[in-house]
């Protein structure tokens, strides 16, 4: 309390008294003891309510001990079992739960992670990936400004993400990995990394590129093959050494049949090897006989375009060409899709040769779009003229239908720039975004789609959507979840296919380490998104002809069902509405590869790297009777003693209102009493 504020409470109490005794000692001339106790009472009210004006603060000081956290991230993923370490795991989990010196110097968190971090110590050793960068990502956010060791146990293999080894490096907190296995070398041949494009284009080659890895100290030879079905389609003789460990196998094959081709990649095993399953890689590429092909039509340049294309261009079976004006009307027959980026009448040409051919548009509209050019040259909208540019934030609509929309954080995304003014419409409308001005949504659409004879269309009236792009690996460290949104308003506007009730979306193969979820959408006889639908799918296996029967779960404005874990082969399946006659059928192969079988030890270098690297220790599984010590010696995870400061005002004191009242009514009643009233 500030040497004033008491001055305050001392001359408040001096003037309080004075006050209590000029009433009713001096002005009465009375000394009786009801007179005495009057002036008491009087006392006591007036230094309340000048206490209530000065309003002082107190402080109230509590000491408590905190102690470390522990976090025990274990690996959850397929590898532990494959390396039989599923039952030294649980043993040491169940040990370190019971332990209680580390119970008494630490809270313990348990984790588990694969693909994901879940809170949780329960284990079943079934990720079919791991993913320890994203786990240390996810646990630097949880204690960035604590104290928590972290035991890793694991075996160091990592089968997804960026290298842990490097994001490690904003994680302030020493781990202590606990690896799971030993530092037994065998004799090994695998295939390490086998690359190959996804589609390839009938009558041409695709190029596959292998990287071959021996582990051992004799010479060995050996032969890789390349198979389909029963056919060997290549196969080369290969020598390794104690020197030369590694062979990298580029080659092509033709791509003579459209369709899903699958193939299997092979480097016959050695006598004495342990582990062949990483000597066989299964792939598969889609043929396909023709590109779509996107036209950018602009005559100015703008990072949009740049992110337009890289958006479109990240799936090999589209391909955009950046035009001007001029060159597109002299080629326009050979393009799916226009999008025309910030018009002006110079695209007059463009636009009557796009209405002549049918051709399907996007219009990008921006700063540099002349509305009174884009109003003139089509008839499906009109935007009033402000000669006013504003900034419009997206705004997702959860209810557009054409097609499933999904893991793209619009609410997160910069703002768009173009005119201000409103846009209205001649003709019905699928609003993807709708615009927010500081955070006020206008009900106007950003981003909307129709159909009008038989073509398809759409208008995005702001510029900046590199932004959008660069926003999205941001937050999700890679820019495949807006390259597949971009991918599907290509493929929308690109199609000429009618309208259909159901829509399903689905990959012509998958590889056996992927999540296999199929999208589905479902529309009523208004063709309005039905979210009463009842979708199931039908898998059959074509080799032994089992088949089952999935439900769908609504997911955002789409139906969901997961097939991941499904074994390996290929399936045909049938997706349907009970109760309607509505079904869709397709095919799907899967590939058998499971990626973490493909490991016969722990990466021990990686891990005591780790180790060092944040001032921690490794152990192996089965040699951590020092472990405990050394956490519980460790100096930096003592336990602290922390004081919390609580400032509190007088006025805030709720009892000092009630002697207030108390007071005044017990002056009242007793100078009732005595006839002073």
């Amino acid at each position: 309390m500030q040497e004033s504020t008491i001055i305050y409470i001392i001359l408040s109490g001096i003037i309080a008294l004075l006050l209590a005794l000029f009433q009713y000692i001096y002005k009465s001339k009375s000394k009786s003891n009801s007179h005495k106790f009057l002036a008491v009472l009087r006392f006591v009210t007036l230094f309340a309510i000048m206490l209530l004006l000065i309003n002082p603060k107190f402080e109230q000081t509590t000491y408590y001990n905190e102690k470390p956290t522990l976090v025990i991230a274990t690996d959850n993923s397929e590898s532990v079992r494959y390396l039989n370490q599923s039952n030294n795991t649980n043993e040491l989990i169940e040990r370190l739960k019971a332990n209680d010196s580390l119970n008494e110097n630490f809270n313990l968190e348990f984790y588990t992670f694969g693909k994901t971090l879940s809170k949780t110590d329960s284990l079943s050793y079934s990720d079919r990936q791991s993913n320890m960068a994203l786990a240390f990502d996810r646990l630097s956010e949880i204690y960035s400004n604590s104290v928590a060791p972290t035991l890793l146990i694991t075996d160091g293999n990592q089968t997804y993400g960026n290298d842990y080894e490097f994001s490690t490096n904003k994680y302030k907190q020493p781990i202590y990995p606990i690896i799971l296995g030993d530092t037994t070398q065998f004799i090994d041949l695998k295939i390490q990394q086998l690359n190959v494009n996804k589609y390839a284009y009938l009558k041409n080659r695709f190029p596959i590129e292998a990287i071959l890895v021996y582990s051992g100290e004799g010479s060995v030879s050996t032969t890789f093959n390349i198979t389909s079905g029963n056919t060997v389609v290549y196969s080369q003789n290969i020598n390794f050494t104690a020197t030369s460990t590694s062979k990298v196998i580029n080659l092509t094959l033709p791509a003579n049949r459209a369709g899903v081709s699958s193939y299997k990649a092979e480097i016959v095993p050695i006598e004495n090897e342990k582990n062949t399953v990483n000597n066989i890689k299964n792939f598969a590429v889609e043929v396909i006989d023709q590109k779509t092909n996107v036209a950018i039509v602009s005559d100015i340049l703008h990072p949009d375009i740049g992110a337009l294309k890289k958006s479109i261009e990240s799936n090999e079976q589209r391909q955009a060409t950046l035009v001007t004006p001029e060159e597109f009307v002299s080629n326009a027959g050979d393009y799916q899709l226009a999008i025309v980026y910030q018009p002006n009448m110079k695209f007059k040409q463009a636009f009557d040769e796009i209405n002549r051919l049918k051709i399907n548009k996007w219009v990008i509209a921006g700063t540099k779009t002349s509305w009174n050019a884009l109003n003139a040259l089509q008839s499906n909208y009109k935007q009033t003229i402000t000669n006013q540019t504003e900034d419009f934030l997206p705004e997702l609509n959860l209810n557009y239908t054409p097609f499933i929309i999904e893991n793209v954080s619009f609410d997160e995304f910069p703002p768009l720039r173009s005119e201000y003014g409103e846009t209205e419409f001649n003709l019905p409308i699928q609003t993807i975004c709708y615009k927010t001005v500081n955070g006020i949504a206008i009900g106007e659409p950003l981003l909307a789609t129709f159909e009008i004879n038989e073509t398809r269309e759409a208008l995005l009236n702001g510029e900046g959507i590199w932004k959008w792009r660069a926003q999205s690996f941001l937050e999700q460290k890679s820019f495949e979840p807006f390259d597949n949104f971009i991918g599907k308003m290509v493929q929308y506007l690109s199609s000429k296919q009618r309208r259909t009730r159901l829509n399903v979306e689905y990959e012509s193969f998958y590889n056996g380490n992927e999540d296999l979820k199929i999208n589905a959408q479902y529309f009523n006889k208004n063709y309005e998104f039905d979210t009463s639908g009842n979708l199931n799918i039908t898998l059959k296996d074509k080799e032994t002809n089992n088949s089952r029967t999935l439900p769908f779960v609504l997911k955002n404005n789409g139906y969901q069902v997961d097939l991941s874990g499904i074994p390996a082969g290929e399936y045909s399946f049938t997706v349907s509405v009970t109760g309607e006659n509505v079904s869709q059928s397709g095919e799907l192969k899967i590939l058998d590869y499971n990626v973490e079988q493909q490991f016969l030890n722990a990466d021990v270098a990686k891990l005591e790297r780790l180790a060092a690297s944040t001032k921690g220790n490794s152990f192996f599984i089965d040699n951590t009777s020092s472990l405990v010590k050394t956490l519980t010696s460790d100096t930096r995870f003592a336990t602290l003693q922390k004081s919390s400061k609580n400032v509190v005002p007088l006025i805030d004191w709720k009892y000092l209102l009630a002697v207030i009242v108390l007071s005044l009514t017990a002056e009242w009643f007793i100078r009732k009493y005595n006839g002073l009233i």
